[in-house]
């Protein structure tokens, strides 16, 4: 892989790393609730799925979903049903819950399965993997090497992104003693997941 197709596919998902979506608002309203340790784990999980991701683009698997219209679609609905229902858990939690312990936080592997599955479903996930990654590899290079460069530099990006998020939301936890905020914030919240995967399923439309 070329050095300025890497810094190209760097600048992507970096920005798209650090760009609201499902997974950044998973990732805060879990450390929201449970601290930023906590959230790196369906961070991770987010992350895993990534690598499936990559590797259905480097065999054109994603092109060709992305390019089907049943397949697409299918893949739409079942991500937007799934966003939803993550969006309606967020949005209707009791916002004058105390914050809980990271011993009280759901089994590690629920939330890591929770990151896959959100990942996986994700139309935001189909537009970056399906439709815009198949244009970084070369044909004329070894696709499994690029395809593990693809891997080490998006996961350094995306986790870089969540952590930051994490963080930064462990951070501001002391503004949710105040229900109403609580109350807001998780509505908004819930809303900018619907919005942004409502319009990556929009931008994947087939033609």
């Amino acid at each position: 892989m070329d050095l300025t197709v890497w810094l190209a596919l760097l600048a992507l998902f970096f920005a798209g790393g650090l760009t609201p979506g499902p997974a950044v608002m998973m990732v805060m309203s879990t450390s929201l609730r449970y601290g930023a340790g906590t959230a790196l784990v369906p961070a991770v999980g987010i992350s895993t799925a990534n690598l499936v991701w990559i590797t259905l683009a480097a065999t054109g698997l994603a092109t060709f979903a992305a390019s089907a219209p049943t397949v697409l679609l299918a893949l739409k609905l079942a991500g937007l049903v799934f966003i939803a229902w993550l969006a309606w858990t967020m949005a209707t939690g009791d916002p004058t819950q105390p914050r809980a312990s990271a011993a009280q936080a759901p089994p590690k592997a629920s939330l890591f399965g929770r990151g896959i599955g959100l990942q996986l479903l994700n139309p935001n996930a189909l537009v970056f993997f399906g439709l815009l990654l198949p244009s970084y590899f070369d044909a004329d290079h070894p696709v499994i090497m690029q395809a593990a460069i693809i891997m080490v530099t998006v996961t350094a990006t995306e986790m870089l992104g969540l952590t930051v998020y994490a963080w930064a939301a462990d951070a501001m936890n002391h503004r949710f003693r105040n229900p109403a905020f609580a109350l807001w914030f998780n509505r908004a919240a819930a809303a900018a997941m619907l919005v942004s995967a409502g319009f990556a399923a929009f931008l994947t439309t087939a033609k």
